[in-house]
């Protein structure tokens, strides 16, 4: 778990970038700028390294949106929706737009067609056959803010959109949760966050653990059907800003997040960096605890106990004991200021991890392991059974750090995590503050931030005055 901090009480639905956040602060107050981007970066697994790829007219700088890859024409990289910010915040607005990467050819394109969801945040998408499906997110503006539980399909045959009207009690409206494709072809709906006006200027925020299943009716791609699902096992204790990527085996892998205390005027939030996983064919969700490097093992055979091996900056607690143990990260800002990340390691084969049958023994595992600090909104990939986590934030006091470190975990083995980039104090800039003008844009499929919504009603939830 990480360290508490206060903020701003806007919600966790927002999704605030988690690329790259730089702020100013002055002697005097401290003052936020956010800044956002449309840069496309690839990184390679074998060389071990970023590059940046510069392409033709890309989609305006945005966060918050959806992204899906899929294998046809050679492969597409899909993109719908999202939010624009000035840096000081006095712009906002929402994209309905979509657009698609060839990387084949590596060019941009916007894809127009009528039909399609309104502009949103926080919203989930998935590849599903030969379609996108979109569902749920956000808007909002000066006046107002609503959520949704919409679902559409995006037909990548036709180019065409089409709202679903799925029979059943489904999901209440939401942003921010998982979406994820089953191995039996259903889409699985998990968790979220909305938020609702209780009285004048005060919001009260949800943090949904329920879960759902969306599937053709009849096998028929036409008629759909929402179903309620109760998975056994051990579930994530609510939370939102949490991470999602699927695993071996067609699970569903599930990482971080914040779970936030709310006050009238602030959050303040308690960050995670726990895996757990959700397997579609048994309905279950189980913990996962990571084994420990096979040199520990060895080790603890010997009766020797020493320090395992870490990154810079780092003090564990004594290794081969089952008690939990406390990993401190400084990360020093430019203008001199300590941050300090505790983490609370579990011990590995710990209470509450349900053994898969071609587990080994976790009877000689090692000391844990330190992994990525607790955060939310990280990005997750996973190729070739490799688990790879990239940046997002936490919140240190009245400051939101952002990450730019890379770890990855082999997901067959389960053992430890490795560090492929340290986190870089230098991309957080505390400067002294000066006026600048505000960055204006006018930008095709956009949503203004005072812009009225007269989408379907029935189906969203959202603040009145």
């Amino acid at each position: 778990m990480g360290k508490k901090g206060k903020k701003e009480k806007k919600g966790r639905g927002a999704e605030k970038t988690a690329v790259k956040m730089e702020k100013k602060v002055s002697k005097r107050s401290r003052k936020e700028e956010t800044f956002l981007y449309n840069e496309l970066y690839v990184y390679n697994i074998r060389k071990d390294a970023w590059t940046k790829v510069d392409i033709p007219s890309p989609p305006p700088r945005r966060c918050a949106h959806q992204a899906v890859v899929v294998p046809q024409g050679g492969g597409q990289l899909w993109v719908f929706g999202g939010e624009f910010a000035s840096p000081s915040g006095e712009q906002f607005y929402h994209y309905k737009d979509l657009w698609v990467l060839h990387l084949a050819t590596k060019t941009w394109e916007q894809v127009k067609s009528t039909g399609g969801p309104s502009g949103r945040s926080g919203h989930r998408m998935v590849a599903w056959k030969r379609q996108l499906i979109l569902f749920g997110g956000f808007h909002e503006s000066t006046r107002d803010y609503i959520y949704y539980n919409d679902v559409y399909a995006f037909n990548l045959d036709t180019f065409t959109w089409s709202k679903l009207s799925p029979s059943g009690t489904g999901p209440t409206p939401r942003s921010g949760c998982q979406m994820s494709v089953t191995p039996q072809g259903g889409i699985v709906i998990y968790g979220g966050y909305s938020k609702q006006r209780v009285k004048k200027d005060v919001d009260k925020g949800t943090r949904h653990s329920d879960m759902f299943l969306l599937k053709p009716e009849d096998g028929r791609e036409d008629k759909w059907v929402w179903t309620r699902m109760n998975p056994s096992g051990v579930k994530p204790t609510p939370r939102s800003g949490f991470s999602v990527a699927m695993a071996p085996n067609h699970q569903t892998l599930f990482f971080g997040g914040v779970c936030d205390e709310e006050e009238e005027e602030s959050l303040a939030g308690e960050f995670f960096n726990d895996l757990y996983f959700y397997d579609a064919t048994r309905n279950r969700w189980f913990e996962g605890q990571l084994k420990g490097p096979k040199s520990e093992k060895k080790k603890r055979r010997r009766g020797r106990r020493e320090e395992p091996e870490g990154g810079s900056k780092l003090a564990c607690g004594g290794a081969g004991t089952q008690a939990p143990v406390e990993v401190v990260k400084e990360v020093v800002t430019e203008d001199g200021t300590v941050v300090t990340i505790k983490q609370v390691l579990s011990a590995p084969g710990s209470a509450g991890q349900p053994q898969s049958e071609d587990e080994d023994s976790l009877e000689e595992a090692g000391s844990p392991t330190p992994g990525p600090c607790p955060r939310s909104n990280a990005m997750l990939a996973v190729k070739h059974g490799v688990l790879y986590v990239y940046g997002g934030m936490f919140e240190a006091g009245d400051r939101q750090v952002t990450l730019s470190d890379l770890h990855c975990l082999d997901l067959h083995r389960m053992e430890a995590w490795k560090t492929l980039v340290e986190m870089d104090p230098e991309t957080q800039e505390w400067l002294e503050e000066t006026d600048s003008e505000e960055d204006s844009e006018e930008v095709e499929g956009a949503e203004g931030g005072d812009e009225d919504e007269d989408e379907d009603s029935g189906e969203e939830s959202g603040a009145e005055d």
